[in-house]
């Protein structure tokens, strides 16, 4: 496989719509298969990321959200959708498909293509390559519904269809098995998902990081002022209530930006020093990252691209210390790290980050190992080292 080069430029809204065409010169055919494009966010980045590294490809996902056929994220994208997208409520909605998913991710004709490139964190990674073909697997979690998330996602369901849907489950977690043993290498975006991923299906996974855009988000020259920030689509397993909770006991301002549905919850339980700003642009998030003292971040998550922004302006970070959380902050040094999900841990940590300093040019140097340009090289080296042994066997 000839040398590939990494050049390539990225638009105002970070993602490079106008890549130089690096892998043009290769004659390898390319799909690109993504679960879906619905309530946008760090996985569908990095599929677009990964679309970018070869201009190319065909795009391939299960469907699309009607609002989202405009955004800069597909713009110029050809996208080929499976037979979901023709359902009833399907420009709006997704999760009542889950049952459907995997045989519809299997019913994508893939057999025009030498290299199958899956970004998946549900079922993606289950289509069905040819025999010659070499299948790589950009996992950002096993399927959360079947797994770890299950007794969760079960309690939020209504009584009467939670034995339907164990059941559900349980058949998931089979064909997820079966499906993981249809990739050639698995790919993971941090070491907690590494550990999942062998956990779940015996396979061991490279980690390469997720691309955070630390050219938009950038140091600015703005006093920061004395507020806190969480930022953040609003669900329960991101556990922004113990941050709303805490704050108040802490005698400062919280301010919260995302929308979601715990949106009105944490509204009714907030004090009069948290501010809600519901979905915001990225460069008011931006404006937000120059000013506050802090972001925290309290859930337990398989990486967390938002503290990677932060600390690319300079922001320090309070987190929960766990998941992908052990792979960006370093207690003391670019955060402070608390060991439990509760208030008081909260309150102890915005209490011990207060004594504290912090360098900025440290927390941005740290961010820079993130970056688009490094995720570009890594996984191009990764998928050359690949598909030349592929081809040597």
């Amino acid at each position: 496989m000839p040398h590939i080069s990494t050049r390539m430029k990225s638009d105002v809204a970070g993602f490079p719509r106008h890549p130089s065409p690096v892998t043009r010169h290769l004659s390898m055919r390319v799909a690109i298969v993504h679960d879906y494009f619905c309530n946008l966010g760090g996985s569908d980045t990095v599929a677009r990321a990964l679309y970018d590294l070869f201009p190319q490809a065909r795009l391939f996902t299960l469907l699309v959200y009607a609002r989202n056929r405009q955004h800069d994220l597909l713009r110029d994208v050809p996208l080929q959708t499976s037979f979901l997208q023709k359902l009833p409520l399907a420009q709006r909605t997704h999760q009542p498909f889950l049952p459907l998913m995997p045989l519809a991710i299997e019913s994508l004709d893939l057999r025009g293509y030498d290299l199958v490139l899956s970004s998946s964190h549900t079922v993606a990674h289950g289509v069905i390559p040819r025999p010659d073909a070499l299948h790589i697997c950009y996992c950002y979690t096993p399927m959360r519904y079947a797994w770890d998330m299950e007794q969760q996602y079960l309690t939020e369901l209504p009584a009467p269809v939670r034995p339907l849907m164990r059941w559900t489950m349980h058949r998931l977690r089979q064909w997820d098995v079966t499906a993981a043993a249809r990739v050639d290498h698995f790919v993971a975006d941090s070491h907690f998902v590494a550990r999942r991923i062998e956990k779940y299906y015996r396979r061991y996974a490279t980690v390469i990081p997720p691309p955070v855009d630390t050219d938009f988000y950038t140091p600015q020259d703005t006093p920061r002022q004395d507020f806190y920030l969480v930022a953040g689509r609003l669900t329960g397993y991101k556990r922004v209530d113990l941050v709303v909770d805490a704050f108040r006991h802490i005698q400062k301002k919280l301010v919260v930006v995302g929308a979601g549905p715990e949106l009105k919850r944490l509204q009714r339980a907030a004090g009069a020093n948290v501010t809600f700003l519901g979905a915001t642009s990225r460069e008011v998030l931006r404006e937000h990252f120059a000013q506050c003292r802090a972001l925290l971040f309290p859930g337990l998550e398989d990486f967390g691209i938002v503290l990677v922004e932060a600390q690319a302006m300079g922001c320090p970070v309070i987190a929960y210390g766990a998941g992908g959380v052990l792979d960006i902050v370093r207690d003391g040094e670019t955060g402070v790290l608390f060991e439990a999900q509760t208030v008081d841990a909260v309150c102890n940590a915005v209490a011990r980050f207060e004594q504290m300093t912090f360098d900025p040019a440290h927390l941005r140097a740290n961010a820079l190992a993130f970056s688009q340009d490094h995720f570009r090289t890594r996984m191009l080296e990764f998928i050359q080292d690949k598909w030349d042994e592929f081809h040597r066997t």
